[in-house]
């Protein structure tokens, strides 16, 4: 995991982007119209992702990140949205709480932070494979990395990615968030070898507590090309309402 992760100085990746809202109590589900993003990452914590309009091909949304703040652009509104990567106020509407961390932190996994603590688990997982209507074994290891809270012996999680044992590839990663509640899930799937390594082509993204889900389908992604600074700042037009989050 480390080595994969200090190998990696940047992302550029092309996507569909399914998004759905999902209220499991309620028993409503709500999926939006798939649409093309293009998202770029470069270590260690700057990206930036676009949204185009279906069929138009015109920009939905323009959303910059520094790690620390983020900008998000609706041209169609003439409205820029500035605040915090951490969400503080949650909003009714479950798709305006996304924020460009969870979305960093789940198109690629990280290496282990000094501080961090780990134990590995082998395991195995039974598949079913509809097409041949047999089950299979799939070994895994499952690591799990936690924090000891300050002044405590506690250990509060922190991820827990699951690994195939024959290539070595995370399939799925947990994060939590610092009060140990499990903040997104993500699923890898369908790896492929798009010219500079293997990468999933189908990524999903769940947000339990917010009640969301993006499904990403993966059509080109290109490591380590050169990324300029401005390539992550947004340019906004003269008279564009800006809206400050708490």
């Amino acid at each position: 995991l480390n080595q994969r992760w200090a190998a990696l100085e940047s992302l550029n990746a092309t996507v569909e982007i399914q998004a759905s809202v999902l209220k499991t109590k309620e028993g409503v589900a709500k999926d939006y119209t798939t649409f093309r993003g293009h998202i770029l990452i470069r270590k260690p914590e700057l990206m930036r992702v676009l949204g185009q309009v279906p069929v138009l091909g015109t920009r939905m949304f323009d959303m910059a990140s520094d790690g620390k703040t983020f900008t998000l652009y609706i041209p169609a509104m003439s409205k820029a949205v500035k605040g915090s990567n951490s969400l503080k106020k949650k909003s009714a509407n479950p798709l305006e709480n996304m924020r460009p961390g969870s979305f960093f932190d789940a198109m690629v996994v990280r290496g282990l932070a000094p501080d961090d603590l780990y134990g590995v688990v082998a395991d195995s997982e039974t598949v079913e494979d509809a097409a041949r209507k047999h089950l299979f074994t799939v070994p895994e290891y499952i690591l799990s990395i936690s924090r000891r809270k300050p002044g405590s012996q506690q250990l509060t999680p922190v991820r827990v990615v699951v690994f195939r044992r024959d290539d070595l590839l995370p399939y799925q990663q947990d994060l939590y968030d610092s009060e140990g509640n499990l903040e997104t899930q993500v699923d890898y799937a369908n790896y492929r070898d798009f010219g500079s390594g293997k990468y999933p082509s189908k990524v999903t993204i769940k947000r339990p507590l917010e009640e969301y889900q993006l499904v990403l389908t993966v059509e080109r992604v290109q490591e380590n090309m050169t990324l300029t600074d401005d390539q992550f700042q947004i340019k906004l037009p003269e008279g564009t309402k800006i809206q400050n989050l708490e």
